[in-house]
């Protein structure tokens, strides 16, 4: 394998969370601060945060608009950031991805971990968080310290210890 920073060769997306650790507010600063530094288009910065930590309210009402199967495991990360952007064109969506791969690899340089979830009630979680109505979300992401794997339901957790593949690089290029 051709050579890759430790930050992304380790980088995975756990769902086993230790649920005894927080997230300190220089580690949260940290995370957004690298998220802010993202590359973006005329420097549009599109992107927009909302961050809970475990039990607040905001992280109460981010974890229920997350599928039920996704909260049983969500429920332990020590944070929840919902990755919303600004506008209705490709390009905001990019550069929010931008500033969430970037979140992403800091926090693996704090290590810590993010799970990126797609799948939730984005108009309700819209309304549970009153954004305003040119804010969409695209994006909530777990974070926080790895946990035990044994906590999780048996398909989870062969996942979750499983080898991780990727496809060769051959097969990514288009020509």
């Amino acid at each position: 394998m051709p050579d890759l920073t430790p930050l992304l060769a380790f980088r995975w997306s756990p769902r086993a969370f230790d649920p005894s650790t927080e997230l300190n507010p220089e580690e949260a600063a940290s995370l957004l601060e690298a998220a802010r530094w993202a590359p973006s288009a005329g420097n549009r910065q599109p992107w927009r945060f909302a961050l809970g930590h475990r039990d607040d309210e905001t992280w109460k009402r981010i974890l229920t608009c997350l599928p039920v199967d996704d909260q049983g495991w969500a429920r332990h990360a020590s944070a929840l950031l919902v990755g919303a952007h600004t506008g209705d064109d490709e390009r905001a969506a990019y550069d929010l991805g931008q500033a969430v791969a970037h979140l992403t690899v800091q926090a693996t340089a704090l290590g810590l971990h993010v799970h990126q979830l797609t799948r939730f009630d984005r108009p309700g979680l819209a309304l549970e968080l009153d954004l305003p109505g040119e804010v969409h979300p695209l994006v909530v992401a777990a974070v926080g310290r790895i946990g035990d794997p044994f906590t999780l339901p048996e398909e989870l957790r062969r996942r979750e210890v499983g080898l991780r593949h990727r496809h060769p690089v051959a097969d990514l290029l288009l020509a």
